[in-house]
């Protein structure tokens, strides 16, 4: 008889364990999943390209951001963590997947470009290797990927490593575009995320409340000939937490 709940990290287990295997792409049991996707470096995926969002461009052209300290949160094969650490930023990336982490590395190598990667979960509540507190904590399709309940684990992570002043940039899913608008509960009853959640501009205002809305729009959507990547399906959103008197 297992009555062994006792912290909010024991609950937050509990609900992972609630959704098939296969559904899992946030902990570190996803990293397989992810090892397959990136396996063939060659196919037809638009964030493959190394080329940085459209927004986080947007922001360091207007100033909405400096560089500083930056955590690249669900990095990929580095495309962000790459124009971030060319304009000066002091950047960690992070990714669940060794075969994403290896190719950003590689691309960083050829680049000559001075990105520390971490492969491993950033939520996870035990000794990771992220050290705050950051500028900039940048996610470009990291959030959507999480099931409702570990949008604790990445507001506790802000709260953690985000500076005073400092910024978060979100990429996600806008419903109506792409992502499941499933009610957070089904999601439970049926075991999967179905590819990922919808949110609406409400939703992540509601999410991030305690911080400061500084931009929230759906990114421009980018020709295939465009130095970086842009999808309308997606919502971009810069939000400041604000400095402490």
């Amino acid at each position: 008889m297992d009555r062994d709940i006792r912290t909010v990290d024991d609950v937050l287990r509990l609900l992972d364990g609630l959704f098939a295997p296969e559904a899992d792409r946030w902990t570190s049991e996803g990293a397989g999943w992810w090892d397959g996707f990136y396996a063939d470096r060659d196919r037809a995926v638009p964030f493959f390209v190394a080329k940085p969002d459209e927004h986080l461009v947007s922001y360091l052209d207007r100033g909405l951001i400096a560089p500083g300290r930056a955590l690249d949160l669900g990095c990929g094969p580095g495309r962000n963590a790459l124009h971030l650490a060319s304009l000066g930023f002091t950047v960690d990336a992070v990714d669940l997947s060794p075969a994403a982490v290896a190719w950003g590395e590689e691309r960083a190598r050829e680049a000559g470009a001075q990105v520390t990667f971490h492969c491993g979960d950033a939520f996870a509540p035990a000794g990771d290797e992220l050290s705050g507190p950051y500028d900039l904590i940048h996610d470009s399709g990291c959030f959507h990927h999480l099931p409702p309940h570990r949008r604790i684990s990445y507001l506790a992570l802000l709260d953690r490593l985000l500076a005073p002043g400092g910024h978060l940039a979100l990429t996600c899913f806008a419903a109506g575009g792409m992502g499941s608008e499933l009610p957070d509960a089904e999601f439970y009853r049926q075991a999967r995320l179905h590819g990922g959640l919808a949110y609406s501009p409400e939703s992540l205002r509601r999410i991030f409340s305690g911080l400061t809305e500084v931009e929230l729009r759906r990114m421009h959507d980018e020709p295939p000939e465009s130095p970086y990547f842009g999808e309308d399906f997606l919502w971009t959103a810069l939000f400041r937490r604000d400095a402490r008197a």
